[in-house]
């Protein structure tokens, strides 16, 4: 198994949307925590699941919630680049892949 990094805005980016929806409802964001904490597993078990996408990612998409797990798989480890809405500009952490 490799090892996980999250770079520190896609850790931003899961603080926000956390407290987002727990604003609006602490059981929506439990179930957040509890689908990317999730998410994350499958992807450090089987990151070449998820289809490659651009520069040198791969994506997984959240099925709850409008979010997808944007990482970079190296022979090393698995960087999580972004976390990011689905609806926000794509490709907008490119800066975060080098």
């Amino acid at each position: 198994m490799n090892a996980v990094r999250i770079h520190p805005e896609a850790l931003a980016e899961a603080e926000d949307a956390v407290a987002w929806y727990r604003q609006r409802s602490e059981r929506a964001a439990r179930e957040f925590l509890v689908e990317l904490g999730s998410t994350i597993d499958r992807i450090t078990k089987n990151p070449e699941q998820f289809a490659p996408g651009e520069f040198g990612t791969r994506r997984a998409v959240l099925h709850r919630f409008p979010y997808l797990v944007v990482v970079r798989v190296t022979a090393d480890d698995i960087e999580i680049v972004a976390i990011a809405h689905g609806r926000r500009k794509p490709g907008y952490w490119r800066g975060r892949t080098h």
